[in-house]
């Protein structure tokens, strides 16, 4: 089971955005198109979580978790910069 969530969280993030276009291509086509608008930097807000984050931004958890592997994804603090690419 817990092999399970570790799969999800790790490799769902890009399966989630191909399967739910239907289309491999037009998938990646349009992730290019987001990664360009996509600041590089979120300061943290009071009461934020990887995953509202991640809803906010577009930015798979996975991806800003690698990116920021010296943060505790537990405990956030308003005014940390995570970096998004």
């Amino acid at each position: 089971m817990v092999v399970l969530i570790a799969t999800t969280l790790g490799g769902g993030d890009n399966g989630t955005r191909s399967s739910g276009n239907g289309s491999g291509s037009a998938g990646n086509a349009k992730q290019g198109g987001e990664s360009k608008r996509t600041p590089k930097t979120y300061e943290v807000q009071t009461g934020d979580t990887l995953n509202a984050i991640s809803g906010k931004t577009g930015v798979p958890v996975g991806r800003i978790e690698r990116l920021n592997p010296g943060v505790d994804p537990q405990i956030l603090i308003a005014g940390e910069k995570l970096k998004l690419r």
